[in-house]
Parts: structure tokens; C-alpha cells; sequence
């Protein structure tokens, strides 16, 4: 289902349009580095940059389970994705709110494992494990994120758009 598409007039052009989600979730797709951000115990911010895949419109990233994103999302699963351009006067720019939800049967994990290494080559090949990648004694988890809001900051001309996804 499509999410319900608002362009504010307030941070942009009076030009500007909305940018339609199939542009945005194409730009989510093609991404080669996202930035996380999660919650401290303390409630600080922890931000960190990290590959990951867009499956089933949902960003979904994996962390050794010692790390401090993993460990934040132990107590706090909500999240903010973004990526983008890094550029002020083209491109567009990403940012994905939701809710992480680890992954853990084999069939999805298999699923993604396969998504990572058509993106990113052998350097990321992962095997899957049991609930996780990685067969090791550090392994990883996979967590999904499907948003619940979402922003696409275009830039030719300037203009904001939220997307509100429907409940899963």
C-alpha cells in the first residue's frame, strides 16, 4: 500500500511538488551507506554509518549483537534511517522513522543475505546462522525497519515531503 504523500509549502519552493515514493524508495534501494541513528540508555543519541538493503519497502541493516547500536536497541527499538547526497543543490535526500524488529527465521535472513551481496559483491557475503548471519561466536543481527514516517528533501527545486505509512 502506497503511504499518504504531504508536501509542506512551508520548507520549500513554491514550485515545488511532491516527490513521489517510488523516486524516494528508489533512492533508499540504490543507497550504498545509510547513518543510524539510536538511543543511549542515558537517552543521548548514537549515530553511526552502516550498509544495508531495502527489501519488501523496508530498510533492514545488521549489527554485531555486542555493538552499541544493538545494544540501544535492546531497550529502544524506535530509529531514524537516513541517506542521501550530501549536496545542497541536487539530488535527494532520505530520512526514515519506524520501528526496528529483529529478524530471525532462516527463509528471510537467507532472503536478505542473497539482497547484500547483489549490492555490495563478496565483501559482504554472510552466511546465515542460527537466527542471525554469521555462524561464529560474534554474530550478527538483522533487524527490518518499516517505516512509519518518512521525509524526502528534494533539491531541484527545494522541497519537503512526509509520507505516513499505514499501521503493519
Amino acid at each position: 500500500m502506497d503511504p499518504v504523500t504531504d508536501l509542506d509549502a512551508r520548507f520549500g519552493d513554491p514550485s515545488a511538488r511532491p516527490t513521489p515514493w517510488p523516486e524516494t524508495l528508489r533512492v533508499l534501494e540504490e543507497a550504498e551507506l545509510y547513518w543510524l541513528a539510536t538511543v543511549r540508555k542515558d537517552g543521548r543519541p548514537h549515530v553511526t554509518p552502516l550498509i544495508g538493503v531495502v527489501h519488501d519497502d523496508a530498510v533492514h541493516f545488521c549489527t554485531g549483537v555486542g555493538e552499541q547500536k544493538a545494544r540501544n536497541l535492546d531497550r529502544n527499538p524506535q530509529v531514524t534511517v537516513t541517506t542521501g547526497t550530501n549536496t545542497w543543490a541536487s539530488g535527494l535526500d532520505v530520512v526514515v522513522e519506524g520501528t526496528a524488529v529483529r529478524v530471525t527465521d532462516r527463509p528471510s535472513l537467507q532472503t536478505l543475505a542473497d539482497a547484500y551481496l547483489d549490492k555490495y559483491g563478496e565483501a559482504w557475503r554472510f552466511e546465515v546462522g542460527d537466527g542471525a548471519f554469521g555462524t561464529s561466536d560474534d554474530p550478527a543481527a538483522v533487524f527490518r525497519i518499516a517505516p512509519a514516517t518518512a521525509f524526502a528533501f528534494a533539491k531541484e527545486p527545494h522541497g519537503q515531503t512526509r509520507y505516513r505509512f499505514p499501521a503493519r
